[in-house]
């Protein structure tokens, strides 16, 4: 225990964050996470019996019910009415469908759910060609309980130990860490300023290279900016079908940018679109965010360490894979198995990204490379019908591949693509 407010001064090495390996942190947090299930738990029991009520399994977990059709409003609809369970372990249950969450469905809810979030339609985020990240849209005023839940999403992978694919920069996780840890509940905490950094040319430049390109033009220019640039303390923003016009400081509209001033007027500009544009977007996925992992483990962390524990390692090269792998009922000299790496080897990152999210029910890998996966290989055949009418199937909880025999090398790679490429839920969509 490396936090305590009775003033007894324990040594541990988790007072000096710096000696820790990324590793050493993720099992600490794992840790810590565990122990506040357990407690939650215990609590929920506690509270069944005081009230002579028969406990029951479910108590145990949070439990989401989902349908496929309304996956953002029944996932916020069930967030917000089992708020009191966020630190249970998840399970996700998806209406209509028979399968049990041994750990698949919830990777697979948390992809869905993420993907329809952020796709440009809903409106929520934006996503910048020249940097490849998405980041928040300050015009979207009609979704702040669903950046709520975004916050909740990823508090939810970081508690239960699930690998995300969100493109967000790292001026992202330095907010989510400024504050790193609340002493107060969350739902006890009057409005303060959270997520307020003190932003960089640098940070800037991983969302928006084009504009901090021009502004450190601006700054580097050996003319009369005053003349040549026409600018004031003022910065346009498209919103939807409109354009509108903020003021950087008061009265900005008067101001001319001068050489004089011209980096007080860089440096509110990225303030502004890092802080000040989206604080009221950002403070509802801070919260969510928190509500689910608000812990002293987060002390521990930089910014780049959260982003590994959510994202995971984005390189995919799973040329090392069968050397991890585990067989059963059959053996790696098999012709089928050979053949399946001899294809594995030929595919493109993409693929095998989506190998891996077949398979494992994510296409990242976790922080300490495939040395920490599992992967397991079945044969699987049928009376009912031929082996080269079968597709191969996956059971993402335990992250094993139901491989069938089949006989030749071009079938087999013929079979893998297709169901890689068409695989959503139980069965092909």
């Amino acid at each position: 225990m490396w936090y305590s407010n009775i003033g007894i001064i324990y040594f541990t090495f988790c007072q000096y964050p710096f000696v820790l390996s990324v590793n050493a942190k993720r099992t600490i947090l794992k840790r810590d996470s565990e122990q506040q299930m357990i407690l939650n738990a215990r609590r929920s029991m506690i509270e069944k019996f005081q009230s002579r009520q028969s406990p029951n399994l479910n108590m145990l977990f949070l439990n989401l019910y989902i349908r496929r059709a309304h996956l953002v409003a029944d996932s916020l609809a069930e967030v917000t009415k089992k708020r009191a369970d966020l630190k249970k372990k998840l399970r996700v249950t998806f209406v209509g469908e028979h399968g049990l969450d041994m750990g698949g469905l919830t990777k697979e809810w948390f992809l869905l759910l993420l993907r329809q979030i952020f796709q440009p339609d809903y409106g929520m985020f934006v996503f910048y060609e020249s940097s490849g990240i998405f980041w928040f849209n300050g015009a979207s005023t009609d979704n702040i309980p669903e950046f709520n839940l975004v916050g909740v999403l990823m508090g939810l992978a970081v508690y239960n130990a699930i690998i995300l694919d969100i493109r967000f920069p790292l001026a992202c996780y330095k907010k989510l860490l400024t504050p790193a840890f609340l002493h107060e509940p969350v739902i006890n905490i009057s409005k303060i300023k959270v997520g307020m950094i003190k932003p960089t040319m640098a940070d800037f430049r991983t969302i928006r290279p084009d504009i901090a390109t021009s502004l450190q033009y601006l700054l580097e220019y050996d003319g009369n900016v005053e003349e040549d640039f026409g600018l004031t303390f003022e910065v346009s923003v498209a919103q939807f079908d409109a354009t509108l016009v903020y003021s950087l400081k008061t009265n900005g509209s008067e101001i001319n940018v001068t050489n004089d001033n011209r980096i007080e007027y860089v440096d509110l500009l990225i303030d502004f679109y890092l802080n000040k544009h989206i604080s009221q977007q950002f403070e509802a996925f801070y919260y969510g965010f928190h509500s689910v992992c608000s812990s002293n483990a987060l002390l521990l962390l930089v910014p780049e360490e959260l982003e590994m524990l959510i994202c995971g390692m984005q390189q995919c090269n799973l040329s090392n894979l069968a050397k991890i792998t585990k067989y059963e009922n059959c053996h790696p000299n098999e012709n089928f198995i050979k053949w399946f790496w001899q294809v594995v080897e030929e595919m493109s990152s993409e693929k095998q990204r989506r190998l891996l999210l077949f398979v494992t029910g994510s296409d990242r890998m976790p922080i300490g490379g495939l040395s920490e996966m599992t992967f397991k290989i079945a044969k699987v055949s049928s009376n009912r019908c031929k082996v080269n009418e079968l597709l191969p199937m996956s059971h993402t909880c335990f992250n094993q591949l139901l491989l069938p025999p089949y006989p030749t090398r071009e079938i087999l790679k013929e079979k893998l693509l297709l169901a890689i490429e068409n695989c959503e839920g139980f069965g092909i969509e």
